[in-house]
């Protein structure tokens, strides 16, 4: 009986120091666009030519918000970082709705899981279910780890003007967003 109190001890100990590295490898990151120009047409065009599953199931196509200048950001319920983010989010689409930004959040997450945090935790701006489509999306972007949060702000040109792997502050976007406006 000690024994296994031991081993589960240790076990709960590692996976919170896994987690713990995780988030901080996370928040060590990087601001600027992958260097490939090509690639990331390729991935904005696949982008909007997607369609991925709203918090009621319904599909959600990205064609209507092709023009606009869009923050996607892929994230889970299950990542803090992820939902500190999302009420400085809800701002800053308030804030620039009216010139045409729109933010989207690319759950990879479950369904079950993203419909019970809405319920809870209601945003302004579009919740996606991104399942199998999602991850693929994610990775065309760049982001082969699947670490989050990750942000992306497209101009409507459709230039990537912003990577980001781990939080962003609300500043820091809105800053970008203006920047992005002002080209």
């Amino acid at each position: 009986m000690r024994r296994s109190s031991l081993f589960l001890v240790g076990l709960v100990a590692t996976t919170a120091a896994l987690l713990a590295g995780i988030y901080t490898g996370s928040q060590r990151s990087s601001t600027s666009a992958p260097a490939s120009p090509g690639v990331n047409a390729e991935a904005v065009a696949n982008l909007l030519a997607s369609s991925l599953k709203d918090v009621a199931g319904k599909p959600q196509s990205f064609s209507p918000w092709q023009g606009k200048t869009l923050v996607i950001n892929f994230w889970a319920t299950w990542c803090p970082p992820c939902r500190e983010e999302m009420p400085a989010f809800s701002r800053l689409q308030d804030r620039h709705a009216a010139r045409g930004v729109q933010f989207v959040g690319i759950a990879l997450d479950t369904a079950d899981n993203v419909r019970a945090f809405a319920a809870a935790h209601p945003v302004n701006y579009p919740l996606l279910v991104g399942g199998a489509a999602g991850v693929d999306l994610a990775r065309q972007f760049g982001n082969a780890r699947l670490a989050l949060p990750y942000t992306l702000l497209i101009a409507p040109d459709g230039d990537l003007r912003l990577v980001r792997l781990g939080s962003i502050s609300e500043s820091e976007l809105d800053l970008a967003v203006h920047q992005s406006l002002a080209r």
